[in-house]
Order: C-alpha cells, then structure tokens, then sequence
C-alpha cells in the first residue's frame, strides 16, 4: 500500500510512524514550516522525514490545488491528514485510490473544527479522544473509520491532554490497519446533528472574567495553560498569565467572598469568582516574562 501523508505536530509524527512501522510505502509527505511567531513545543515531521529518507514539501496554503498532478502521478492508495492545519481541497482528496483519512482529536460527532482539545476542558469535558474519519470537502464530517476515547482529570491541562490523545490516535491508527491494509474501510455514520463544532482560538480569548464561576475560571485556565498563549488577569497595573490554579482548598476564614478579583491572603493568591468560590493561583507570571 502507497500512502501521502498530510501532517505536523505530535499526532503527525506519532501517527506516521504506525504507517511506516505497518510497511505502508509513504511516498510523498505534506507539512508546515514552523512558524516563527509560535510557541513550538512539540515534534517536527519534517525531521522526521529528514531520518527516514521520506521527501516532503512545505507548501502555503494557497499552493495546494498545484499539487493535484502530482498526486495524480503518485496515485496513492490511501491519503492520510494527521493535524495538517490546512483545508485539503477535494480535487487532492479524490486522488487516494481507495480512501482520504483524517484524524481529529475529539470524539466526533462532538467538537469539530479548530482547538478541539482546547475547548473540550474549556466546556468541562470529563471525556473526549481521537477519531480517524473519511475526509469530505466539510470539515470532519465524513463517516467514522476507528475511534479511542480518553478520561480528562479535572486538573489536567491542555498539553496534558493532548498527550493522551495522542497516544488515543496511535491506537486508532494501529487498531485499522489491519483492514487497511487489505483495502477495506470500516465505517459508521458520523450524526452531524448529535454534535457540535467549534473555530478557532485567540490569544485574547484567555482573559479571565472574574464574574465566571470558579470552574469555569479553572477550566479556562487548565485549556490554555502555557505553552499555549495562558490565561491572563490585571493586578497592580500589569497583566499576569495565570499558568495553573487549584479549586480543593481550603481557603482562608477571612478571604473575603464579596470581592470578584485577585486576593493576596496570608502569602497566598486567590481569585474570588462570580458564584462566590474561589480558585487558589498556584502559578502565575508577568505577560512580559
């Protein structure tokens, strides 16, 4: 079986590892450049491709539909989009000979779009995983082929969690490749209607709102805990990224409840929510640092 792979980030290197280590011939692979205004926490796949031998090419966005003669060439059996960030257009899709797969990093139908991971700690999600679905001109919205959920613990961040469903997408990808493989697609409808989607985030979506409940507040600040851009609050004139807090307790007697905003009390910092409950700041930051 002959592959193009679509990729970056852990989930591509993770993912396009199974496919070579299954003996699927990967013959082209698609990535980004680093941007050099993002926080580049996570595995390259263009060093990846660099060890193994494998070309790969960078393109922008708009140099996709360019590309079209040359899959056509390569005739792929299969063409795979592991957390490739651009919106593949379907003159490239219908190049694969049997199927295009792309794995989403949700329990699809529910979060499609950007940031699934993100926004399911953001909503207080206790669950959420990886899907490999067949790729349609509509974001995430062709039939599911291989799905692996994962527990979300109410203190895990964002990088936390997308570890997890890293690891969620690797086990997708090697529990389907058996039937892969032999040219057979296992699938299942995917019910648009039973889910929900989601665009993307900014760095300024992080502001905290102290009128919000406590567990908002700490689900906000565990969905974008740095390396993502953080959560972020006014003190004393400068704006502080707020990096982790906790909502166990106990609190201070003479916390005082009736004041929304960041509290100093015996050494400790707390912020006084909205439903008058408060989360103890364990970590924070000047934005500048």
């Amino acid at each position: 079986m002959h592959a193009v792979v679509f990729a970056y980030h852990d989930v591509g290197v993770n993912c396009l590892k199974a496919l070579l280590a299954a003996g699927i011939k990967v013959d082209l692979v698609v990535t980004h450049q680093d941007d050099p205004n993002e926080n580049v926490w996570f595995d390259s796949v263009a060093k990846l491709c660099t060890d193994q031998n494998i070309p790969y090419i960078t393109p922008h966005t708009n140099e996709l539909s360019d590309l079209v003669p040359k899959l056509k060439a390569l005739a792929p059996d299969y063409i795979f989009s592991f957390y490739y960030r651009f919106m593949i257009p379907a003159q490239i899709l219908a190049c694969a000979k049997i199927a295009a797969l792309n794995m989403h990093g949700s329990l699809l139908p529910k979060y499609r779009g950007r940031a699934p991971v993100n926004w399911a700690i953001l909503h207080g999600e206790t669950e959420t995983g990886a899907t490999l679905h067949i790729m349609e001109a509509k974001p995430d919205a062709g039939d599911i082929v291989g799905q692996a959920a994962i527990k979300i613990d109410l203190n895990e961040t964002a990088t936390d969690v997308f570890g997890k469903v890293t690891s969620a997408a690797v086990k997708v990808i090697e529990e389907v490749l058996p039937s892969l493989l032999k040219g057979k697609v296992p699938r299942k409808p995917n019910e648009l209607n039973k889910g929900s989607y989601f665009g993307g985030r900014k760095p300024s979506d992080g502001q905290i709102h102290w009128d919000q409940t406590a567990l908002q507040i700490h689900n906000l600040v565990r969905a974008v805990a740095p390396p993502y851009p953080g959560a972020f609050t006014q003190h004393q004139g400068e704006t502080m990224i707020v990096a982790r807090t906790s909502l166990s307790g106990p609190f201070p007697s003479h916390l005082d409840l009736g004041i929304q905003g960041v509290q100093v009390v015996d050494n400790r910092v707390f912020g006084v929510c909205g439903d008058h409950q408060a989360v103890e700041i364990l970590e924070w930051f000047p934005a500048n640092k």
